[in-house]
């Protein structure tokens, strides 16, 4: 979802934004109307995000997988290493594409033993010490889990937060790099936000394609190619959104008791299970199986009708998720929590 005031701002400015004559879509990313856009949306991630002056924040295009490639390349010559916490399918497919390019990266950590209900502990122990970086994915979409507190290590820590940024307070200082698609919590996809220190933007030994090339990016001010001047428009109307809200701080506040309402029903139910230990729960996405499988594509139907949408879970997990993502409103929760309890009384 995307909240329901961004979108009424954006349907407001879509054929004439500001008096421009222009839409967004319509004018120049060279153009002084994108330059303000680009520049306020700058400004604002800075300020949701408390963002020190020692990081540089750019957009680029396409999505997250992009990333995938991007930061080995930059992060790594040839024969360095790099551990990854492979704890989801996305971190999963971040070590093999890394692999692909530089074979000595390894695994730390696979959560396929578990069937990826576990979240690692890591330290300092636990990492190889040649290791240039450590790489977690911070919320699993598909199995709905999160790390609930993040490692402090003494290499730099590189977390894919596509699924849970702007979902809570953040110290940033203890990342090397963040990165997001922004199709969960910011806006529409094609637009990815990488957060990087400024000291890991040094030159490499081997070159990189300059599509890929963090440095090419920041020094052009996320101007080098035609960005997605469309998504940058309508993630600065979501970060204006969050900074009227009260921040991060009030918008994690409000997650905690949406997730909270539907993870009390589901806990208090024999209808429903869920797996994932509740230090790793997900308040972004909330994973839970019928005790009967043969009921869920009545559920999915039922729902659908009462107005819940998207809630049958991810093909290799089966089950239901339930994504909460900060547009979903409370009401939304409420409604869901009102259907678990209904659906089980007619059909337990």
């Amino acid at each position: 979802m995307l909240p329901a005031p961004v979108m009424q701002i954006a349907q407001e400015e879509f054929l004439n934004y500001r008096n421009s004559g222009m839409s967004v879509m319509e004018m120049s990313h060279r153009g002084g109307y994108f330059q303000e856009i680009l520049d306020r949306s700058l400004i604002n991630i800075r300020k949701l995000l408390n963002i020190p002056d020692s990081y540089e924040v750019i957009f680029c295009s396409g999505g997250a997988t992009a990333q995938f490639t991007s930061i080995p390349m930059n992060l790594l010559d040839e024969n360095e290493t790099a551990a990854y916490s492979l704890t989801g399918v996305w971190s999963n497919k971040a070590y093999q594409e890394a692999k692909r390019f530089y074979p000595n990266v390894v695994s730390i950590f696979d959560g396929k033993l578990s069937n990826f209900s576990e979240i690692p502990e890591l330290t300092d122990l636990s990492i190889p010490k040649n290791s240039k970086y450590a790489y977690i994915t911070s919320n699993n979409t598909i199995y709905g889990t999160r790390y609930s507190r993040f490692p402090k290590l003494s290499i730099p820590l590189i977390a894919d937060m596509t699924s849970d940024i702007l979902s809570r307070e953040l110290d940033v200082s203890s990342f090397g790099v963040i990165f997001a698609g922004a199709q969960k919590n910011i806006g529409p996809s094609g637009l990815s936000i990488c957060i990087i220190r400024k000291d890991l933007l040094h030159e490499r030994k081997s070159a990189i394609p300059v599509i890929l090339d963090w440095r090419v990016t920041a020094k052009a001010g996320s101007l080098y190619n035609t960005p997605p001047t469309y998504s940058i428009y309508m993630a600065g109307l979501v970060f204006e959104w969050l900074l009227e809200m009260g921040g991060l701080s009030s918008i994690e506040k409000i997650n905690e008791k949406k997730a909270s309402l539907v993870y009390n029903a589901l806990d208090e139910s024999e209808f429903y299970r869920t797996f994932v230990p509740q230090a790793n729960r997900s308040i972004m996405n909330v994973v839970f199986h019928l005790k009967d499988s043969n009921l869920d594509s009545k559920f999915v139907e039922e729902s659908e009708k009462y107005g819940l949408i998207g809630l049958k879970g991810y093909r290799d997990v089966g089950g239901m998720r339930a994504s909460i993502y900060n547009a979903m409103p409370l009401e939304g929760v409420e409604r869901l929590v009102s259907f678990l309890k209904d659906f089980e009384k007619r059909w337990a």
